[in-house]
């Protein structure tokens, strides 16, 4: 698999490079954002620096999502909990935080692969069905004035698309593929992270935020107080980010 290391730290881009090299990736080492956008069609994955020096990490981040749907991970110093929920919003798949141990990160990456359909090479790639979508026959699922096009991966409110990430759509149409059942957040995050341990972590959390937040439902997705989430019925729009 070919990574794209962006990272402008030489001691840590060797440090990164040698460990990629060792489990049988090809990687491509750039310091500087422009290069990255340069060079992301040909990754199978990207490890990403936010600490760049001549654009911020989050906002180029922003701008690959735009052009580039392969698994990314963050690997920064940046641990203030406001820079992780940022990270994860702008569609980063996990978050890793320096000082790291190298065989933990290397697990997260295989973790994120393992969970990504890698059949168009890995610069397009797309989840393999992480929820079980197709065993529902990929129908849309409508719920209040939400559509959601399971086989399409697109959502819809009032008729009007909106954009989700694809971390989010996958959270989303999981709980679609199976409105009447009650998901716990550690089969939520097995089928979609593939690691419950994440169930420590924000991540889902975030993303749920995430969506009822871009669609303007709160209630598009439900919470069960000390269990998980379910599909909801969403009926009125809402203002701000929908978590509260």
């Amino acid at each position: 698999m070919h990574a794209l290391l962006v990272e402008d730290d030489d001691r840590m881009a060797r440090a990164l490079g040698t460990a990629l090299a060792q489990r049988g990736h090809t990687v491509r080492r750039v310091g500087r954002a422009l290069d990255a956008l340069r060079h992301v069609h040909e990754a199978g994955f990207v490890l990403l620096d936010l600490g760049l020096p001549d654009l911020d990490g989050l906002e180029l981040l922003r701008r690959l999502r735009t052009v580039c749907d392969a698994p990314l991970i963050v690997v920064t110093a940046r641990c203030e909990e406001r820079d992780i929920v940022q990270g994860l919003r702008a569609g980063a798949d996990d978050y890793v935080v320096k000082p790291f141990r190298m065989a933990e990160l290397m697990a997260r990456i295989d973790t994120v692969r393992r969970r990504t359909d890698t059949r168009s090479g890995g610069a397009g790639a797309r989840p393999a069905d992480p929820g079980g979508v197709g065993g529902a026959g990929g129908r849309p699922v409508r719920t209040g004035d939400v559509e959601v096009d399971l086989a399409g991966r697109t959502v819809t409110v009032a008729g009007v698309e909106v954009r989700l990430t694809r971390r989010e759509f996958d959270v989303l149409a999981f709980l679609a593929a199976r409105p009447d059942e009650v998901h716990s957040r550690e089969v939520i995050l097995d089928r979609i992270w593939g690691d419950v341990l994440l169930a420590a972590s924000r991540s889902l959390d975030v993303h749920v935020a995430g969506i009822r937040a871009k669609t303007g439902r709160a209630d598009l997705v439900r919470t069960v107080r000390g269990f998980g989430y379910q599909l909801g019925s969403p009926t009125t729009p809402v203002e701000g980010d929908g978590a509260r």
